[in-house]
């Protein structure tokens, strides 16, 4: 019976509302971890200025264990908002588009905690940091644009938030990299919210549609 349940006419997988909804939880705790990270690692940190300085400086030096911790649980969620929208895959090339690109964010943040650079000022052997960032940048613009065109099964609201994300960064990711450094770590705090607020929103408009078509 369980068998039955999982399996269309012909044998076509049926979808899996317990499965969407184990990897949206942990996406959604994952996203919520990096704040709360970023928030005890500026308390933490002796003479940490929030508004000057940017993540990257948490993520290394002394204290970097509670920054890196967290940015692993950002990747950890992007990898869980990839396998959720995997499974929901709607036989598109853009959603395959977008389902990789999850996953390259993902990589993308567990090198930023990985290889400790910039922050600690470190310039020895090859500093990939800067163009880490770079992908980064346009890793999230191209997940918010696909889903704000593909995301409609899923509602106006992540249609929605979506599209403005995608404005934001497109507008914002050169505005940061202009910034003087007395204020860029305050304008990257607001991209990462935005990210993170995108993929709380993602992560429960797919757990909610796979119980309501599962």
């Amino acid at each position: 019976m369980e068998n039955e349940r999982k399996l269309r006419v012909g044998g076509s997988p049926l979808l899996v509302p317990e499965f969407v909804a184990v990897h949206a939880w942990v996406a959604i705790i994952g996203a919520l971890a990096l704040v709360a990270g970023n928030i005890v690692g500026s308390i933490v940190v002796p003479g940490h200025d929030w508004i000057a300085d940017t993540v990257s400086d948490l993520a290394a030096g002394r204290y970097e264990i509670i920054q890196d911790v967290t940015l692993y649980a950002f990747a950890a969620a992007l990898i869980c908002l990839s396998l959720a929208a995997a499974h929901l895959h709607d036989g598109s090339r853009a959603w395959s588009v977008l389902v990789y690109t999850l996953v390259l964010l993902a990589l993308c943040v567990t090198i930023i905690a990985a290889r400790n650079e910039y922050g600690d000022g470190d310039k020895e052997g090859i500093v990939i940091h800067i163009y880490v960032v770079y992908a980064l940048g346009a890793l999230f613009i191209t997940a918010f644009s696909i889903l704000g065109f593909r995301g409609h099964r899923f509602g106006r609201g992540v249609i929605v938030s979506s599209r403005v994300s995608a404005i934001i960064w497109l507008v914002g990711t050169p505005v940061f990299f202009n910034l003087p450094t007395s204020i860029d770590g305050a304008f990257e705090r607001f991209l990462g919210i935005v990210a993170v607020i995108w993929c709380i929103i993602f992560a429960m408009a797919m757990r909610r549609w796979s119980f309501h078509h599962g």
